[in-house]
């Protein structure tokens, strides 16, 4: 079901979406009249630039892939391991600049000829790390309870990579997929997106840039540990919370707002969507739990929408910290998020009549 001049990156294109190294992040023009100065600092220490420095244990300690793990009673399964019935592939969609590597999910269950809705995904990570495969279980959860095609996207990451790079990577996917859904198997016709803590910001904008660019706005939106807002200190939970967070604090806060949005104003649409005209705005599935920083600004956005007449489920699970759906079996607050989305979403995506 899938064409397989999509399973390569074709000739001639790049992956955009694959690390690498630029020189962009911390270049010194060698005329710059502080070069005595910077050679100084690097005979000190390396690398040079403070950004260099916070974004290394960011990027090296994100997940802990590779760290000593104690006591084994405390990993948790994989997703293959929760989710098994799903088969997961790697395709490469084009985008503006090149390809964007994305994984596929879909039910195992399914026959091989249906056309299943479609479910664009985007990995959390702050703007700045992060990749599909961190997020398998909750693509593989969402794939196999809504039997719907998962389409993980990968995008550029800031700092290297500011907004709005890794926005137009995920919006490229998603247009991307609205208009050639067939070709991985999907139904376009049925199609929601997205995303846990800042991939639930770009599922967030999505609809609003898409109704901007006059693409296909979509049917709904799945916000995990919903982040719509970059005026963080404006909310009485952000202030209660952040500064001795756990999961989620007011230094990596300041730290992301600042390598995403170096040049961009907070309040921009694409960037704080809460701030956007929610005119029209698709059924939102908000999931966030009450001990997450960003708690009051995930419910302040449930209310804009209701007030622009869209409709808004809501799931705030008492205790929960950001990110209490990520990893299987840990919290039963994770299985009732998915239930909810499964529930919600089956109407829409699986109605008789499309």
């Amino acid at each position: 079901m899938v064409d397989p001049v999509l399973r390569q990156i074709p000739d001639g294109m790049v992956d955009i979406t694959a690390p690498q190294e630029i020189d962009g992040l911390s270049y010194i023009d060698p005329n710059d009249p502080a070069m005595p100065m910077y050679r100084v600092i690097a005979n000190n220490r390396q690398p040079v630039a403070l950004r260099d420095m916070m974004i290394r244990p960011v990027r090296t300690g994100y997940i802990g892939t590779g760290a000593p793990k104690p006591d084994p009673a405390l990993v948790p399964p994989t997703g293959e391991e929760a989710v098994p019935d799903v088969d997961v592939s790697e395709v490469y969609l084009p985008i503006e600049g090149g390809v964007a590597r994305c994984q596929l999910y879909r039910p195992e269950n399914a026959p091989p000829d249906a056309t299943l809705p479609v479910i664009v995904y985007y990995h959390g990570g702050g703007f700045t790390v992060g990749s599909s495969e961190d997020t398998d279980f909750i693509a593989r959860k969402l794939s196999h309870s809504n039997d719907a095609l998962v389409v993980s996207a990968n995008y550029r990451l800031a700092p290297e990579f500011p907004f709005p790079a890794p926005f137009d990577d995920a919006m490229g996917v998603y247009k991307w997929v609205a208009e050639n859904a067939a070709r991985l198997g999907g139904d376009a016709r049925r199609i929601a997106v997205g995303g846990d803590s800042a991939g639930s910001n770009f599922a967030a904008a999505v609809p609003l840039r898409a109704r901007d660019e006059e693409v296909r706005v979509p049917d709904a939106v799945i916000l995990l540990g919903a982040f719509t807002d970059f005026h963080g200190e404006r909310w009485e939970s952000f202030m209660r919370m952040a500064p001795r967070g756990i999961v989620y604090d007011s230094a990596f806060f300041g730290f992301i707002r600042g390598a995403y949005l170096p040049n961009t104003e907070w309040s921009h649409p694409w960037a704080s969507p809460i701030e956007g005209d929610l005119t029209g705005y698709p059924l939102a599935i908000v999931a966030t739990g009450t001990h997450d920083p960003i708690i009051d600004s995930a419910r302040a956005f449930g209310d804009r929408i209701r007030s622009y007449g869209g409709r808004v489920v809501e799931y705030y699970p008492e205790g929960m910290p950001h990110g209490f759906y990520f990893f299987p079996g840990v919290h039963a607050e994770e299985a009732v998020a998915f239930r909810v989305v499964a529930e919600t979403l089956r109407p829409l995506l699986w109605d008789e009549e499309t």
